[in-house]
């Protein structure tokens, strides 16, 4: 068996006090939109990543400002990535930034922004 080379990352603020409910479903958001985004921008990395597996892991940025960081350092890596804002009709202020989807695409690309942030 072959090592998995593509991954998808998401990044949750953890200074949100929100439902694990809540939690959840903006990383559902943040890994379909991702998805999506490399579908159109990384075919082959999208139809690689859906080939082995569709991994994803899920990590923790302190707040907004991080989550912003990180942000720009995958759209200089030219990496897909989105950042999940939400509707505020539940938990939050509609506009609320919640967390950042990354990928998929290579592991080691991903990982220059994502491997020092603690797994959620």
């Amino acid at each position: 068996m072959c090592a998995m080379e593509y991954k998808q990352v998401i990044v949750v603020r953890e200074d949100l006090n929100i439902s694990e409910g809540k939690r959840a479903a903006q990383v559902a958001h943040a890994a379909v939109g991702a998805a999506l985004e490399a579908r159109e921008s990384h075919t082959k990395w999208y139809k690689e990543w859906l080939r082995e597996g569709q991994r994803k892991v899920v990590l923790r940025a302190r707040d907004l400002e991080e989550l912003r960081e990180l942000h720009e350092q995958a759209r200089d890596l030219k990496l897909p990535a989105v950042t999940i804002d939400d509707a505020g009709l539940t938990e939050l202020p509609p506009g609320t930034t919640t967390c950042l989807g990354i990928g998929p695409a290579p592991e080691d690309q991903v990982d220059r922004v994502t491997r020092r942030l603690p797994l959620w």
